[in-house]
Formats: C-alpha cells, structure tokens, sequence
C-alpha cells in the first residue's frame, strides 16, 4: 500500500477477509476452526490496513467482525505464542511494538470502528474490540483479558490505559489481574458493549450504525474520534481551547453550511463528508 488517497473497494486481504458496502468497510477474522486467532502475519497486514486508511476517500466507517460464532481467540498457541518462547529479547521487543502498533492505527485512523463481538473475544481479541470506538455484542459474548492466565502482565497492547478509561479503574483491575471473561449482561452494565443483539443480526445491526455514521458529517465524525483520542492527555482548559479550534474547522466545512440550509429549508441534510 502506499500513502496516497485512493479508493479501498478493490483492497484484496490476504489474512483476512475485507469487503465494502457503500462506505462501509468489513474486517471478518475468518479462521472460524480455530476460533479466529491472529498470527504475526495478520497482526501486521491489520496494523497496516488500518494505517493506510487514513487516505481512504471512499470508506467512513469500519466494522470488524469473527467467522463462525467467535470474535477472535487472540494470538494463535501454534503459531504465535509457541515461537515466541524461543526469541531473544530484541524479537520479542519487535513483536509487542507491532501489536500495540495496529491499536495506534486503529485509533489514529479517522474512520469510527464498530466491533461487532459474538462468542469468544480473548486476549488480543479484547484488545481490538477494546481499541473500537464501539463494541456490539450478543448474549454469548465473552471478553477475557487472559494475559495473566499464560504468565503475562495485563498491560498489553494499551490495555492499562484504555479499559480503566472504558468501564473504570476498580473494573478494569479485576479483569487484568484474575484473566476472568466479561459476559455479555455485566459487560453491557459495565459500559464495555454499547448494545447487545442477538447472534443472527449482530453484522447487520453494527452495520447499520456504521451507515448512519457514514450518511453523516465524516470530516466532523473524524474530528469527534480525534478529540476522544487527544483530550486524554489534556488538561480541562487545553481541552476546551482543543475543541474550539476543532470545532471552527468544522464550522468551515460544506456540510455545516449544508446543514443550515436544510433547516432553514425544513429539509433532512444530506451530508457529503466535507
């Protein structure tokens, strides 16, 4: 891929599966046997797709999704995990810069991400939907942040950062040091799902919030995400001053003027992303 804008409908995955609809692109993690784990391949063509998205002209929004029941069994035993016990630091070091590089792309790109989470969401699986700006599940949703149940730490990927700022430090304590999974009504109670849907309409329910994010003003959606991002590092007054200038940049775009006009008028605005 290279860094210039340019369309992704014709984008082929080799790890993965990737489609569009409109202005919706769909990530389907499809090694259903397996519970959809990643590998170091696919850890590294996601971190990639999701960089190179920050020049998409035709795709808003971004649904990801598992095959075949799951979300996503996180770092495949096989082919991640059992090499990784083999390497020297300076491997291992590359290996944990990459994965917690695909959730700086995820964030970083400007479209929203929409996880849409049935079955098992282990691990690094957490992680991805964790880094979405929103997380559909079903009944039989299962979150588990089970580093700690393989020796590691709960500080993967950003997750000491990100979770306490989801569902609150006491909460995101105890998921990261017991490895124990958050079900679907406690995860909806806790603020980890935004809904829960029933399994056969779980995609098609994600996508179309994902349509109505993508009918609507995308530049100032963009900037909503990049705000949520920053503001995090800002105190009350720099975060303030932050969105006023956002927001008089917003205020420049055709769709603020469109907006207007369609009130005036008594009409539904119809927005184009500029």
């Amino acid at each position: 891929m290279t860094t210039q804008q340019r369309e992704f409908a014709a984008y082929k995955a080799t790890h993965f599966d990737w489609k569009t609809e409109g202005k919706v692109g769909f990530i389907t993690l499809n090694r259903p046997e397996r519970k959809n784990p990643l590998t170091f391949e696919s850890y590294a063509e996601l971190r990639d797709l999701f960089r190179a998205l920050n020049y998409a002209t035709d795709v808003k929004v971004i649904v990801v999704s598992g095959a075949g029941g799951n979300f996503c069994s996180g770092g495949d035993v096989h082919e991640i995990i059992g090499p990784l016990t083999k390497m020297a630091m300076p491997e291992l070091l590359e290996f944990t810069r990459m994965t917690g590089d695909l959730v700086k792309a995820m964030r970083s790109c400007p479209q929203p991400v929409i996880a849409a989470v049935d079955g098992i969401c282990a691990g690094a699986g957490s992680i991805i939907a964790l880094a979405s700006d929103f997380r559909y599940g079903t009944p039989a949703a299962k979150a588990a942040f089970l580093f700690v149940r393989v020796g590691l730490a709960g500080c993967d990927m950003g997750a000491c950062a990100l979770l306490p700022r989801l569902i609150g430090q006491g909460r995101a304590s105890e998921l990261l040091y017991t490895g124990r999974s958050l079900g679907a009504d406690e995860g909806l109670a806790w603020g980890f799902f935004n809904r829960i849907c029933p399994s056969d309409t779980l995609v098609t329910d994600a996508a179309g919030l994902a349509k109505s994010l993508a009918d609507g003003p995308t530049f100032a959606h963009a900037m909503t995400k990049k705000m949520l991002h920053q503001e995090w590092n800002m105190g009350i007054d720099e975060a303030i001053e932050a969105e006023a200038q956002a927001q008089a940049i917003c205020m420049q775009t055709q769709d603020f003027h469109r907006a207007y006009h369609a009130f005036v008028g008594k009409q539904k605005p119809v927005f184009e992303g500029n």
